[in-house]
């Protein structure tokens, strides 16, 4: 998604397309890859790229969602959707390259590119971290690094960013030139030169010059001397380079690294002087990478005092290595994605800081892309498992049990991952340390679920990444200089307090607004600083609002005046917050109360109005767009009359979530978010634009085979007249699920497939007719996520999707997923 727009002539004409005739008129600001992913059909330019899949086998999918514009290699698609555009060019992914090089051009800043054989990721999401707090960034969603993920990323790019971070891979020679293209970064970092994809090259300094054509022409160049081995410095690109090293003379040279309680105190040399930072993390990975962004604000001119900082508040990057609870009492870390000699040797290190079992454990599949014969290969590997103290070793894979000779441990070998899965159920393990590492190839994510110990509990989990692209969807939508307030009252609709809250922080919304002081006590605690408005202020609680820097909203004379007399007269000119009834009839000053209102604002130094805002009653609802447009105009003229009183100027709201999109005129100075940052919006069609944030999910506690006629719970009111199969599932009323859902009216996922309830709902559990679905006891189902939605649970039992998030009990446990 890119804030700018092109129309579809313009295109045309940047990319040479061969008798291009406009068919359907329209602004393009989103560039699609995938048929899947399309979510506003009418700005969208697809790509038919021809990969594993001829994406021109997909244009029909992607038209039957809207979708009316196309590039395309093939002619004869132009007959069968006659009226749609299609930009007829040879090379589509060429095309697509070429068309976010000619949009990166188009802007004036420092863009970071980030490469190398492992670490990239990490470092930019680091980077990202250290530097949100001074500059607007776009960056590489995810590990977006390839010949399609490049071009996608820096379309992103738009004129409000200030900064741009980049990530870059490869996999083979003359690849590298045509990303630097698209990136044109000002700004260079190398992460490491491991053996990732060193097939894909006659040698390891081939592979380093072509990774280092990313960084032609860039300002500033950050490295370390040990991954440019026999280049010498003036061959090294960069107008400045800044060089860091653990085992020769650099710029920063690192003097040791001590693990400090899960953390790393990393001591070095730099400008002659010793300084320090701590990471809090002790992984070698992690140090490593910690170390790369550490010189990377160095070389940007941070202080070393400022970069400690910074470094030390640094948050985990969910990558591939994740460590989970398994079976058995023990441990599993997952790194089910990629094997190489490099990602291996740090995946070890992590297994050997585990210490709650005595014993570990690798499952290993056949490494590809090293560039070495198998007999070198096993024999580094065989050494490396010794020198790390691994007690066992499983390998799967034709290559590694060829060498199973050369391995002196414990080990046991299987020529396929079906052959491991089939003689799973013989095998022992039992309080150990296992890692799984396995090439993508190998689909070792199946052996890790086998390892990996379920969940039994109903959880709650939130996509954080979720909500943090909610949040960007409805900032991309507002006029600039317009500011943002998030609703986290309520426990943030159902979904959290300071998790939820330091997301927005850290996404940088304006102000974050709570039912009750304690919900705001609670965040201020948590480390929250943005300001905090409190909707339903109570004399009670004016102390801790003082205390705790809580801005209060003030909704009539008495209320106002009970403030005013609990300030002490030396207080400053305390925040507050001034609501206006314009027709929702809930609080608020209402016109009438101006003659009393304006003399006290006006007079009363102890407070300063901070914001003056009304609330909309039905912005969703085309049906009351008139009366929407007429609590807009009542409110301007109120405000306008106490701007005047007072002298000054005041932040206006009044837009809610819907009115967002659906009232652009009414965003003011600041709109507030809801429900909306949890992917639901009623003036959206089908919450075109969001994701959904949470996933409530169970298990099966038991499954029973019922005759006909019998009954199943409280009061005999389930009945299969012809019998059947039903699963008794860990969730209740005290969790949130609520009586009405019982008696069929509610369903839940089993298997992928609609369950509807029977009986009625227990305080802690329920029962689910699953006849015709396979199932078994400890099965997951989902209550709802985003194919069961929260709206479809409203829609269940006629209620709104706030009932429904804010319903879940707190016993539910919640957990956090951010990418």
């Amino acid at each position: 998604m890119s804030e700018s727009s092109y129309t579809i002539q313009q295109i045309a004409e940047r990319l040479n397309a061969e008798s291009f005739e406009v068919k359907h008129d329209t602004l393009i600001n989103t560039l699609l890859i995938d048929s899947r992913s399309v979510v506003s059909p009418g700005t969208s330019l697809f790509f038919a790229i021809e990969a594993h899949r001829d994406g021109h086998e997909f244009i029909g999918d992607a038209y039957n969602t809207g979708v009316r514009s196309f590039v395309i290699s093939n002619a004869s698609y132009r007959d069968v959707f006659p009226d749609a555009n299609f930009l007829l060019v040879p090379d589509v992914l060429l095309a697509l390259q070429q068309l976010a090089a000619d949009h990166r051009g188009k802007f004036d800043l420092d863009v970071v590119a980030i490469t190398g054989s492992n670490g990239k990721t990490v470092v930019k999401e680091w980077l990202y971290q250290l530097l949100a707090a001074d500059f607007n960034i776009v960056r590489s969603p995810k590990s977006f690094n390839s010949q399609i993920g490049v071009p996608l990323s820096v379309w992103q790019l738009s004129a409000d960013h200030t900064l741009g971070i980049f990530e870059a891979g490869i996999s083979k020679s003359d690849e590298m030139e045509q990303l630097a293209t698209i990136i044109q970064p000002t700004i260079g970092i190398l992460t490491n030169i491991g053996e990732a994809h060193a097939e894909g090259f006659s040698s390891a300094g081939k592979k380093l010059l072509e990774k280092l054509k990313l960084f032609t022409g860039v300002k500033l160049f950050v490295y370390s001397p040990d991954y440019t081995g026999g280049i010498a410095l003036k061959d090294l690109p960069g107008e400045r380079r800044f060089s860091w090293s653990t085992t020769v003379k650099a710029d920063l040279e690192i003097l040791f690294v001590e693990p400090i309680k899960g953390r790393s105190y990393i001591r070095a040399r730099y400008k002659s002087e010793e300084i320090e930072c701590l990471i809090p993390f002790s992984d070698r990975a992690s140090v490593e990478n910690g170390i790369i962004c550490w010189a990377t604000l160095l070389a940007l001119d941070y202080t070393p005092q400022e970069a400690d900082l910074r470094l030390e508040k640094l948050t985990s990057v969910n990558m591939r290595l994740t460590l989970k609870n398994g079976i058995n009492q023990c441990s599993v870390i997952d790194d089910s994605y990629s094997a190489d000699i490099s990602s291996l040797a740090i995946a070890l290190d992590f297994l050997r800081l585990q210490n709650q079992h005595v014993l570990r454990t690798l499952i290993l599949s056949d490494l590809y892309e090293t560039g070495k014969n198998d007999k070198d290969l096993y024999a580094e590997i065989a050494s490396l498992l010794k020198q790390k103290q691994v007690n066992r070793l499983i390998g799967i894979g034709p290559h590694i049990s060829e060498s199973a000779g050369i391995f002196e441990l414990e080990s046991t070998f299987y020529e396929s991952t079906q052959a491991f899965l089939e003689n799973f159920p013989a095998m022992h393990f039992n309080n150990e340390t296992i890692l799984v590492k396995g090439a993508r190839r190998f689909e070792f994510e199946r052996i890790s679920k086998l390892l990996t110990q379920k969940i039994h509990d109903t959880v709650m989990e939130i996509d954080l990444n979720a909500l943090a692209n909610n949040l960007k969807f409805y900032q991309s939508k507002l006029k600039p200089g317009v500011k943002v307030m998030a609703m986290v009252k309520a426990f943030s609709y159902g979904s959290g307090s300071f998790e939820i809250a330091n997301l927005l922080q850290y996404h940088k919304a304006d102000y974050l607004a709570v039912a009750y002081a304690d919900e705001g006590i609670s965040l201020r605690k948590a480390g929250i600083t943005l300001p905090i408005m409190v909707m339903s202020p109570e004399p009670s609680a004016f102390e801790a609002i003082v205390k705790h820097k809580l801005e209060p909203e003030l909704y009539n004379m008495d209320i106002l005046k009970a403030f005013v007399d609990f300030l002490p007269d030396t207080q400053f000119s305390y925040p507050v917050h001034l609501k206006i009834d314009t027709g929702m009839h809930r609080l608020g000053f209402e016109e009438p109360d101006l003659p009393d209102l304006l003399p006290v604002l006006r007079l009363e130094e102890k407070i300063k109005v901070v914001s003056a805002f009304s609330h909309l009653a039905a912005s969703e609802d085309a049906r009351h767009d008139e009366f929407t447009t007429y609590q807009l105009d009542r409110f301007l003229a109120i405000v306008k009359q106490v701007r005047a009183e007072l002298g000054y100027d005041f932040i206006r709201h009044i837009s809610n979530t819907s009115a967002i999109t659906r009232h652009p005129e009414a965003q003011l100075d600041m709109v507030r978010i809801g429900i909306g940052l949890y992917g639901f919006d009623s003036g959206l069609k089908s919450n075109a634009g969001l994701h959904t944030v949470g996933v409530l999910k169970t298990t099966i506690t038991q499954i029973k085979t019922i005759g006909p006629l019998e009954t199943v719970g409280y009061g005999r009111r389930g009945v299969l007249p012809e019998g059947g199969t039903i699963a008794t599932v860990k969730i209740g009323y005290a969790d949130g699920y609520r009586r009405s859902f019982g008696n069929g009216v509610g369903r839940m996922l089993v298997s992928g497939k609609p369950a509807p309830t029977i009986g009625s709902i227990a305080m802690d559990m329920c029962m689910l007719d699953i006849t015709g679905i396979e199932a078994k006891t400890g099965d997951e189902v989902i209550v709802f996520n985003d194919q069961l939605t929260i709206g479809d649970l409203a829609d269940q039992i006629g209620t709104i999707p706030y009932e429904i998030l804010t319903n879940i009990s707190q016993r539910v446990k919640r957990v956090y997923f951010y990418e």
